[in-house]
């Protein structure tokens, strides 16, 4: 059995600064979504926060990664752990309100739950879990709404979007743990947005031909926000947090963010929730905190980093 480390107060600000960072991710999204297409904002994204991160490796005095297999490693973290959902998560906010995307990320760790119990024979579904995965399940299907279940629309598909991002996330825990070694976490964040920014840039460039920019104020502020804050900001506290909390507290920054995020579209973006998202939402909270009973007992893993 694990030891559950003990939520100290310096870890307890961290948990939520992170939650504070991530929550405020979904209004910066949108602010440069009024201002450039989903596949520049994703390529600018990954680009700034692997300059940011590889700026912070040299600070530092770390090497440069040399092997082929650390890589091969990066390179399936890129795709599935920023490349995939970002570009999914940042789509559906065309199309959905970003306090709703919020919501819907939450099921990170739902998904995280199921894919390790297929993996690894380590983490097996127990009772608890069981119910864990059910409660959140069931927030999700309350989030979306009876209307996405009875009509299928450009709306139900950015639902699903979403969603299908937060399984991608759950796989990137998968690889990690299969793949990634010891590779420093610092390390690894930028090696995997580095191969991201590689994939995107030729994808972006040969399908519009350009790689916008913001055109005001306001969206490059956001552009800083969600690539240096949002993204390598937040990895190195994530990784801070991670060593300090532990994993089973570290799942507690989920149920941080949909409220930020909530908040910050009503008061920015004039967005509104219906009921059934906010009792989705407590579902889906329901559902983590009995998930993170079982990670005390057993010294569960973390969700990936965002």
């Amino acid at each position: 059995m694990i030891q559950q480390k003990t939520l100290t107060p310096r870890a307890l600000v961290d948990l939520m600064l992170l939650g504070v960072i991530w929550g405020g991710v979904f209004l910066t999204t949108q602010l440069v979504l009024n201002e450039v297409s989903v596949m520049s904002a994703v390529t600018l994204r990954v680009g700034l926060a692997a300059s940011v991160l590889w700026a912070v490796v040299w600070l530092r005095g770390m090497a440069v990664p040399r092997s082929p297999k650390l890589w091969g490693a990066f390179v399936g973290m890129g795709v599935l752990n920023n490349m995939i959902p970002f570009s999914l998560l940042t789509w559906s906010q065309l199309h959905i309100e970003s306090g709703l995307t919020s919501i819907l990320n939450g099921t990170t760790a739902i998904f995280g739950v199921i894919v390790a119990a297929i993996f690894f024979a380590d983490e097996k579904l127990t009772r608890i879990k069981v119910l864990g995965v059910s409660l959140g399940f069931a927030g999700v299907i309350c989030a979306i709404g009876p209307d996405a279940l009875r009509s299928f629309d450009v709306r139900s598909i950015a639902q699903i979007a979403a969603i299908l991002a937060t399984l991608s996330y759950a796989m990137a825990g998968v690889w990690a743990r299969k793949t990634m070694g010891r590779a420093a976490p610092v390390v690894a964040a930028a090696g995997m947005l580095t191969t991201s920014t590689i994939f995107m840039v030729p994808l972006t460039l040969g399908i519009e031909g350009t790689i916008a920019l913001p055109q005001t104020p306001n969206g490059y502020l956001a552009l800083f926000y969600f690539a240096v804050i949002a993204t390598s900001g937040a990895y190195l506290l994530y990784y801070r947090v991670l060593a300090t909390a532990g994993s089973g507290n570290l799942m507690f920054v989920t149920l941080i963010i949909p409220p930020i995020a909530i908040a910050l579209g009503a008061l920015f973006l004039g967005e509104a929730l219906g009921s059934g998202a906010y009792l989705g939402f407590i579902l889906l909270a329901a559902g983590l905190i009995v998930m993170n009973f079982q990670s005390r007992r057993s010294g569960a893993k973390s969700v990936p980093a965002q």
